[in-house]
């Protein structure tokens, strides 16, 4: 099959990559990162989540943050919302998508939102449907769809079910996440191809954390499949606080690079990209986790 001509880049650093930093993020920093970002040319940037600030402190200036960032047009910042509440408070910050998602596993849900994956579902889509009532787009995660910490391996059938729950009540585009990095090529390839029986592949994004290697050729195959869309986090930021031994997602810099070497176009540019990771990099105090970024940076002192 045909590579995508054009792929979006979702770039998740801004949320995912900063909610399971210990360390309080100043929102300044934040707010310079989202823009950094904006201006690298990335055409969504998922901004912050709209939860609980006992359960996750480092969301906890959501709305200043909304309130901060220069807002461009034709750049998407979506906002993560777990229930009702959440969306109300993202609704009175002035976000126009949010993002809602639910595990294809019970114990995963049951860790991550206390819940079954149907009492998920019911709850989302009530989200759902106020979201688009009040003109609101809606995007669909499904979490830990090629493995789960708790019952390892996954089957396909347990991700298609809550992806075409999440496009039913929806979702204009629903997103494969491997939330722990343990799947393979022929997982993703399997999951993808099962899930694109009942939902279009053209509405269909891919997650993909690199824990073990494995991201940019999940992300290979994906395209092979015909998803055009995928999350990445700059630098390499980011885990999840109730998946145990997930690194991180996979580089922007390391996912563009492997989409400019195949001629996919993108509009993001390099050179912003990467200056955006060192600022953010700096201000946490360590190294880019990005391959790329590091290489290009070697090879730029040594000139």
């Amino acid at each position: 099959m045909a590579l995508p001509k054009k792929v979006k880049m979702v770039e998740v650093g801004p949320r995912d990559g900063l909610q399971n930093e210990a360390q309080n993020v100043p929102t300044a920093i934040k707010i310079e990162l989202i823009d950094r970002l904006t201006d690298a040319g990335l055409p969504v940037v998922e901004a912050t989540a709209f939860v609980s600030p006992k359960w996750v402190p480092q969301m906890a200036d959501n709305a200043a943050v909304m309130a901060g960032i220069r807002r461009k047009p034709g750049v998407d910042y979506p906002v993560l919302v777990p229930n009702r509440q959440g969306l109300d408070a993202a609704i009175a910050a002035g976000c126009n998508e949010v993002v809602v998602f639910a595990a294809a596993t019970e114990s995963f849900s049951r860790r991550n939102t206390n819940c079954s994956v149907d009492e998920g579902l019911a709850r989302f889509s009530e989200v759902c449907a106020e979201a688009i009532a009040r003109g609101l787009r809606v995007r669909g995660d499904v979490s830990v769809c090629l493995g789960c910490p708790y019952e390892g391996e996954v089957k396909p059938a347990q991700v298609t079910r809550v992806a075409r729950a999440l496009y039913a009540m929806g979702c204009y585009e629903i997103t494969v996440c491997d939330t722990i990095g343990t799947g393979t090529p022929g997982q993703a390839r399997a999951v993808i191809e099962d899930v694109a029986k009942y939902v279009p592949v053209e509405k269909l994004a891919g997650h993909f954390h690199d824990t073990y290697g494995q991201a940019l050729a999940n992300m290979l195959v994906a395209l092979e499949c015909g998803v055009a869309s995928f999350d990445s986090s700059v630098a390499g930021l980011g885990g999840c606080p109730y998946a145990k031994g997930a690194t991180g997602n996979v580089a922007s810099e390391d996912v563009l690079y492997m989409l400019d070497g195949l001629g996919i176009e993108t509009g993001v540019d390099m050179a912003k990209l990467m200056a955006a990771g060192d600022f953010i990099c700096a201000a946490l105090g360590r190294p880019t986790l990005s391959r790329v970024a590091r290489a290009i940076s070697a090879k730029t002192k040594a000139a």
